[in-house]
């Protein structure tokens, strides 16, 4: 292979999966199992908070 082939690949197939990597990174908080895990470290960090 030559470094036009492995360019034109990269170009093309690589593209499409690093855009099937973003999506699936973007929509995986949003998936419907998540929303205890995610309820859970959204009020961690006001543990042992005593308020005053």
């Amino acid at each position: 292979m030559d470094y036009n082939t492995l360019r034109h690949l990269a170009d093309s197939w690589g593209l499409l999966a690093m855009l099937a990597i973003f999506l699936s990174l973007c929509a995986w908080p949003f998936r419907p199992g998540a929303r205890t895990r995610n309820n859970d470290a959204a009020k961690l960090i006001f543990k042992d908070d005593n308020d005053g």
